[in-house]
């Protein structure tokens, strides 16, 4: 497993240094899939570029994104990228301070509101489920939320607003269990004590 070391360093001389980077990687169960992904974390701030690669015999693609996360846990920016073999698409998903969305597919921005959501969730990046969890603090203490989401579907990048449930089932100092609700599907999500997944049963493992 990785190691997650994401405490703020402290010199010699006194002097804070922030987060080191951090690579981690997580392998598909039913579809020969990868996700790796560079990033920061510190507080519930977050700051990842990551790539994701799909080998299935019925779908084949690769993505990659950027993503930014401010110091409350919510979403500033993304920027996707999708590859096929019969096309490229890209998109940025961005929020104002505000809370408006900017989602812009290359042919001009469109403004949404999307039910106040502040978090995004990428269909099979399991980056983003760290998102909310973390926002929440889920991984160390009792909760339960019903959230409003913006939701990009790969590899289309097509966006909309759903709503998705998390909820606490164990708290652990290393390890904690969240059950995450999108529709019909639900799924006990393992996470280590930065809110990042370890096991996404039917989805992906962290090796």
């Amino acid at each position: 497993m990785n190691s997650f070391n994401t405490a703020e360093r402290t010199t010699p001389t006194g002097e804070t240094r922030s987060p080191a980077a951090h690579m981690t990687t997580w392998q598909g169960y039913d579809v020969p899939r990868l996700e790796q992904v560079r990033l920061l974390l510190s507080e519930r701030k977050l700051r990842a570029s990551g790539r994701l690669v799909t080998a299935g015999p019925a779908e084949q693609f690769s993505g990659s994104y950027e993503v930014s996360v401010g110091e409350t846990g919510a979403v500033k920016r993304v920027l996707l990228r999708t590859a096929t073999v019969s096309e490229e698409r890209h998109v940025s998903i961005s929020r104002s301070s505000e809370g408006g969305w900017l989602v812009d597919h290359g042919q001009g921005a469109e403004q949404a509101d999307f039910d106040g959501a502040v978090d995004v969730d990428v269909q099979f990046a399991v980056l983003f489920n760290a998102i909310p969890i973390r926002r929440l603090n889920l991984q160390a203490e009792e909760g339960e939320h019903e959230i409003p989401v913006v939701y990009v579907t790969l590899p289309d990048l097509s966006v909309q607003l759903v709503r998705q449930t998390y909820r606490t089932v164990s708290p652990g100092e290393d390890r904690s269990v969240v059950a995450f609700t999108h529709g019909e599907f639900q799924q006990d999500i393992t996470v280590d004590r930065t809110g990042l997944v370890v096991d996404y049963p039917r989805i992906s493992y962290r090796i």
